[in-house]
């Protein structure tokens, strides 16, 4: 997902993304540390994907 696309959603569809990338992070660490994950990757594009709501968040809330 591109900041870009982010900074058109809503301060409350942007908690609610945050609130879902964080529980995906959750169980893809619970699949990694199972042995049941087939690709790392997909866990480092959502703590990515988590950082920029979060930035973007920030951002909208300060009012910049």
């Amino acid at each position: 997902m591109k900041a870009k696309e982010l900074r058109d959603l809503s301060v409350d569809e942007l908690k609610q993304k945050e609130k879902n990338l964080t529980e995906e992070i959750f169980r893809l660490r619970f699949r990694h540390a199972t042995g049941q994950l087939d690709s790392t990757a997909s866990k480092g594009n959502s703590k990515k994907d988590l950082a920029r709501v979060k930035t973007v968040l920030r951002e909208k809330e300060a009012g910049v």
